[in-house]
């Protein structure tokens, strides 16, 4: 792993038992206790992510917030004209035939936009938001990045920043702490209330440490990350969305505001068209009969032996207590409850169309 870059909490990463692997480029934790354990005490109390592989990147207007706000909405079907200050959005950048580039969070913090984005796009991400937006991108190189996710996080992140305790889902601010200045947004991806911090390096071990001593908090790897935000239905790009899966096939048409719904982005003419006439396939939720996980690749057919889609995330749902599994069926199998099948290991299983998400997300509203 000579070749990977390292996140600035390595080393207590390490301290504390991690396994670590490569991830996009980078030495990430997978596990530390065990992945089912990581995964039901962040269901249960409070994890925490160290998710610093992530890109940061502030946009800041050459003239103002409305002009910035049409040539950023220009780039993707969401409203950013409409995001009031102090709030946060999910935002899909789309190429010109309709595929996702990249999903990302977005937030208004009043005299710029502050922007979070997938490791593996971060590069591509910033190259293109410079084409388009030139020297209003800045990349963000001195902050880390945590996640505190789990019933418990409030409890525990409101001993060190008070004002926490008055956020609603999606609510952004900025706190003054011993860590330095924080960027904390009540967000994430397990489906549980929760966290996103952004920290001075210089800080990020520090607010690591105080969070860790809580009896509530415990340090969470990549594996659980990867489960939790399975069961949320919440896809991961490269595998459940990627450059070639328009936003409508990936079931993300709740993040196309009405406002946005008459075109002026990039892509529009196909995701449009697939509005108002539907797709030909679907991302659909899937639960296996028996133990046996069905994993990415597994091909899926229909009961009389046709082909109709593909796993693209499966594994062992902990908090389910099965199986479970997403991927892209043709839009005559995606309802509920088609019985298909999924080849493993040369066998064709009987697996199940479900609905998303397999456990109900437990956002403050």
């Amino acid at each position: 792993m000579a070749d990977l870059q390292r996140l600035p909490l390595h080393d207590l990463h390490v301290e504390h038992g991690a396994r670590m692997v490569p991830f996009a480029g980078w030495e990430m934790p997978v596990q530390f206790e065990g992945v089912m354990a990581e995964h039901l005490h962040t269901r249960a109390k409070a994890g925490l992510f160290d998710v610093s592989h992530m890109g940061q990147v502030l946009l800041k207007p050459r003239t103002d917030m409305a002009t910035l706000a049409a040539e950023f909405e220009a780039l993707m079907p969401v409203s950013v004209a409409a995001l009031a200050e102090g709030r946060q959005r999910y935002g899909l950048l789309t190429n010109d035939q309709g595929g996702i580039r990249d999903d990302l969070m977005f937030a208004n913090r009043g005299d710029h936009f502050y922007v979070v984005v997938n490791a593996g796009c971060k590069d591509a991400d910033i190259a293109h938001l410079t084409a388009h937006l030139g020297d209003q991108v800045r990349p963000v190189t001195d902050r880390a990045l945590l996640a505190l996710q789990g019933p418990r996080a409030e409890d525990a992140l409101a001993q060190l920043v008070p004002a926490v305790a008055t956020m609603r889902f999606m609510d952004v601010l900025t706190a003054d702490t011993l860590f330095g200045p924080l960027w904390i947004s009540r967000s994430g991806y397990t489906g549980e209330d929760g966290f996103e911090i952004s920290v001075p390096f210089g800080g990020a071990e520090g607010l690591a440490r105080a969070l860790l001593a809580m009896d509530e908090v415990a340090p969470i790897g990549l594996g659980a990350r990867d489960s939790l935000r399975l069961e949320a239905g919440l896809c991961l790009y490269g595998h459940d969305i990627d450059e070639h899966t328009t936003p409508v096939e990936a079931g993300l048409t709740w993040a196309i505001q009405k406002s946005r719904r008459g075109g002026g982005f990039a892509g529009d003419a196909r995701i449009l068209r697939e509005l108002s006439d539907g797709s030909e396939r679907l991302r659909v939720g899937l639960l296996p009969e028996g133990r046996a996980p069905m994993r990415e690749g597994v091909a899926l057919f229909a009961a009389d032996g046709t082909p109709v889609g593909t796993v693209t995330s499966g594994g062992f749902g902990p908090s389910v207590g099965a199986p479970v599994a997403m991927g892209y069926v043709a839009a005559a199998h995606a309802a509920v409850g088609t019985p298909l099948f999924g080849e493993v290991r040369g066998k064709r299983l009987p697996v199940t169309v479900a609905a998303l998400p397999f456990i109900p997300a437990s956002y403050k509203r």
